[in-house]
Parts: structure tokens; sequence; C-alpha cells
């Protein structure tokens, strides 16, 4: 399966899904989750933007915008982005988050300047992305140096399935590459290519299912605010 092919098939089963998938527990209290870390991170290890702003959120594959509403509950002041390729999962988050900035864009294309984001947060997308490496690249260049990444991934399965050769193929026809993303160890392998490390994770369990979250910070210095005007 292409990129392409991937990303439709994708789109087309997140469109079905999109009247009924806020209607999980798991997805309602796995955000609640990222929000707590965000929280507690941004208060801990995270300097504000430089220019005293409120800090700027991307939250990439934001399906309904469950993790921006969860944010903005506690954040009121925060200015809140999401990029969605679903038209359906979209059209649900715009009618939750009036004030939010919500864009149809892919991943790996973020319609956004370098070092423009301050937080970017991913919840159980990673496994569907096609090019997971363009779209790592991409959460690197929109963030700024000092910046924090939080992911959501799902951590091993109770009964583990026999090695395969290839990622599994779901029965709406597109891939699911958990493997990479399972452990600690895989989300740091992937990330830090990229100039993200990770610093801290923990995980969340939901009857059989095991969630990981990891939260990372973008490498580089950050940048000085610019001197007053005389």
């Amino acid at each position: 399966m292409d990129h392409a092919e991937q990303r439709r098939a994708v789109v087309a089963h997140y469109d079905h899904r999109a009247p009924t998938y806020d209607d999980s527990a798991l997805h309602r209290g796995l955000v609640e989750q990222v929000a707590d870390l965000v929280d507690e991170l941004v208060g801990r290890t995270l300097d504000g933007p430089a220019d005293g702003a409120a800090p700027h959120v991307l939250d990439v594959a934001t399906g309904t915008g469950l993790a921006l509403r969860s944010l903005a509950g506690r954040r009121p002041d925060w200015r809140l982005l999401g990029v969605d390729l679903s038209p359906g999962m979209l059209a649900r988050a715009r009618t939750a988050l009036p004030r939010a900035g919500l864009l149809r864009a892919d991943t790996g294309a973020l319609p956004l300047p370098d070092g423009s984001v301050d937080v970017l947060t991913c919840v159980t997308a990673l496994h569907l992305l096609a090019d997971p490496d363009a779209a790592l690249a991409e959460w690197a260049r929109v963030l700024r140096p000092g910046g924090l990444v939080v992911t959501a991934t799902f951590g091993p399965p109770a009964a583990p399935a026999p090695p395969s050769p290839a990622p599994p193929r779901g029965p709406q026809g597109f891939v699911r590459r958990h493997e990479p993303y399972r452990t600690a160890a895989g989300v740091t392998a992937a990330l830090a290519p990229h100039g993200l490390e990770v610093v801290l994770h923990r995980t969340w369990r939901h009857g059989d299912d095991v969630l990981l979250l990891c939260a990372a910070l973008r490498s580089g210095p950050r940048s000085a605010p610019p001197p007053p005007s005389p």
C-alpha cells in the first residue's frame, strides 16, 4: 500500500466513525491523561513563549478535537490549532471548538511557519501515518527549540500476536504500524533522529488496553525575545 492509498483508506474509515467516535470511554479518558501531562510539563519544564503570549498548541491528527477540548477547559487562554485529514472528524471538531483553528492538512506537510508551535500533541495516531519520518520531521520543524511534544500510543497487547513480516492491515484496508511505538524505547528511537528527546514516559490502563504516554523536548537553544523598541 502506497502513501496515497493509506491516506485515502484512513480518511474513509474515520469519516465513517466520526458520528460515534466520542462515545468511546477509552478516547475520552485518554485525552484527560494527555492534558494532565501537558499541564504538568508546561508548568514544570517548558518556558512560556519568548514573546510572553499564551502557548500555541498544535494537535496533529486531532480527529473530533477531544484533546483540544480537554486543554481548552483547563487553559482557556491558550491558542489551539488542530489538523486532520478527515472532513467528517473535523466537522465534529468545529462544532465542539468554535474558537480553535482547525485545518484539513497532512501531518507530513503542515501549513505552519518554522518554530511557531510551543506544544504539539498526537494521540493514538502515530501508527496510522502514511510516512512517519516525514511527519516527525514536520513536527520538529514547526516546534520551537525547547518546545514540548506529547504522544499517546498503544502499548504491548495482553496476548502479543505472532511476528509478521509486514505490518497488519485492518479490515478497513489500511495498515496499522503499532510495533515501533509500543515501548518508550521505540518512541525514543523514532523521535531522536528529529531532535526530539523523550524526557518522561508513563502508562495508563483502560480495561485490557495499555496506553503509553511519552513527553519529548525539541533540542536546540531557545531564541531570546527581541529587545524592546527604543
